[in-house]
């Protein structure tokens, strides 16, 4: 079987910038935010990646640039495995899966319109409420200082459609208007979008792995994020320093805990709302799903992320591979195991 391999690669995204904003000085004029490559693979998980892959089929590496169209068409692979970002806007990580549906191309992992929903948290949360799968309260704030008397505070503030904790800092959780205003102002200048503003839960923290489809649902080894690890006086949030700047490869934190430390209750109810999540979602093959509790110990839907986070090395921290290895999984099993749940959907031999 011959496999396509699409990736955002952090090298192939930077050179994506400059070839659309002109020369270097209109570039430096109009710098990303700097954490706007945080969601794009490093060469060392695509070599990961691919190597797991290449151990038992054929691979053809391509990076979800502008030319991704004509080598998926001239390639004509029998299957695409998709772990693409996407380049900009609020429907990226719907590129490619949407390519591969013009092209009449398997691929693992949910459709365009799943992708889109779940990284526009606002319509995944307004699905979420419409079937009362448990999330916590939020608003839409575009800058513009209208009816923000409504907003129950403290709230954390985070940009609309990104992922990996970009726009999440340790001050994005807000106790007064005025940090109100500060971040919701900071988050529409810099990441040109809206803000959503949650109602901040303090309960424990979880993040959920699953493989397959309905009806047969793989549920990994629940993960918990324990924010007493954080630097003293940091928000006990999991915020993009918590992710990348203070728990590092050379000097990891101790933030998780898995398998959680959970009662059968607990257990059997986090397990209930990701399934429901995962049925009005329609996900597909694999994901991972963000869950706090909130005041009375209800499990609460943060995020849900279709295309998961995927670092090879332990020290690396990556919730959804450390999941697997607890469940017996290698880092090369996991890959080839999507593999083979995409194969299963489409009735293909892997």
């Amino acid at each position: 079987m011959r496999i396509a391999f699409v990736f955002s690669s952090k090298a192939g995204m930077a050179a994506w910038w400059r070839k659309y904003h002109g020369d270097d000085q209109k570039a430096e004029e109009q710098e990303p935010p700097p954490d706007w490559l945080a969601e794009c693979d490093s060469e060392e998980t695509i070599a990961a990646i691919n190597g797991a892959l290449t151990e038992r089929w054929e691979v053809i590496p391509i990076e979800s640039d502008d030319e991704a169209y004509n080598q998926l068409r001239s390639s004509k692979p029998d299957l695409v495995f998709n772990i693409a970002e996407g380049i900009a806007g609020p429907n990226r990580e719907a590129y490619i899966p949407t390519i591969c549906e013009m092209l009449g191309l398997p691929y693992t992992g949910s459709d365009p319109l799943t992708l889109s929903l779940c990284l526009d948290k606002s319509r995944a949360k307004e699905i979420l409420s419409y079937y009362r799968i448990p999330n916590p309260k939020f608003w839409i704030l575009n800058g513009v200082k209208e009816n923000w008397n409504g907003v129950e505070l403290p709230s954390i503030v985070k940009p609309l459609y990104e992922g990996s904790s970009k726009g999440i800092r340790d001050n994005s959780v807000v106790k007064t208007y005025d940090e109100l205003e500060a971040r919701v102002s900071e988050v529409v200048e810099r990441y040109q979008q809206p803000a959503l503003v949650e109602r901040f839960l303090k309960g424990r923290e979880f993040t959920v792995g699953v493989l397959g489809n309905l009806p047969r649902l793989e549920i990994l080894p629940i993960v918990e994020i324990d924010h007493s690890y954080l630097p003293p006086g940091a928000n006990p949030i999991y915020s993009y320093e918590a992710k990348w700047v203070w728990d590092q490869p050379s000097n990891p934190l101790p933030l998780f805990s898995c398998p959680a430390r959970l009662s059968r209750a607990l257990k059997n109810k986090i397990e209930e709302v990701v399934i429901r999540t995962w049925k009005a979602l329609r996900l597909r093959d694999w994901s991972r799903l963000d869950l706090r509790l909130d005041e009375t110990g209800e499990p609460n839907i943060l995020e849900v992320n279709p295309l998961p986070g995927i670092l090879p090395k332990p020290e690396d921290n990556s919730c959804l591979p450390k999941a697997a290895r607890t469940a017996g999984y290698t880092y090369a099993g996991l890959i080839q195991r999507v593999v083979e749940i995409a194969c299963e959907r489409y009735g293909l031999k892997p």
